[in-house]
């Protein structure tokens, strides 16, 4: 018969980053998402719908692959690309494996607007994020986030 050994409490430094990381989840976003609409009248949803076509094979996904890339349910990429596709960024077509899916194509102009907005994102995340890092080991911190999110 083992017996379980109690948790250790939370030392402070432990305690305050577990209280800080749900404001940053939060806020974070928000703030990015303010710029870019400010600046570019591209939500950060749009953007990352823009930026995953982007880095996709053939510049193309299918709407579901898409959605999970962007952590958005179906409905709610569906309605970021038909904003998209208004606009001429985004091409949707019958899915080459099935005639039920939908994929989602970046157009030129899409490829375009992307370009365009990277310098107001790119200062955002800086802004916001990276430039509150100096001195921390980015290298070690991307890991144990890494490690944290693989299992969920």
């Amino acid at each position: 018969m083992t017996t379980a050994r109690p948790t250790p409490p939370m030392t402070p430094d432990e305690d305050a980053l577990v209280r800080a990381l749900p404001r940053l989840i939060y806020a974070l976003p928000r703030a990015i998402d303010a710029d870019l609409m400010r600046e570019q009248h591209l939500s950060l949803s749009e953007w990352t719908a823009l930026m995953r076509l982007s880095e996709a094979q053939s510049l193309r996904m299918r709407m579901g692959a898409l959605a999970a890339a962007c952590e958005l349910s179906l409905s709610g990429m569906t309605r970021i690309v038909a904003r998209l596709e208004a606009q001429g960024l985004i091409e949707r077509v019958r899915s080459d494996d099935d005639a039920r899916g939908w994929t989602a194509i970046l157009t030129g102009a899409g490829s375009a607007r992307l370009q365009q907005a990277w310098p107001s994102n790119l200062a955002s995340v800086r802004r916001h994020f990276l430039d509150h890092l100096e001195g921390v080991d980015l290298t070690r911190l991307a890991r144990a986030i890494q490690r944290v999110a693989i299992d969920y």
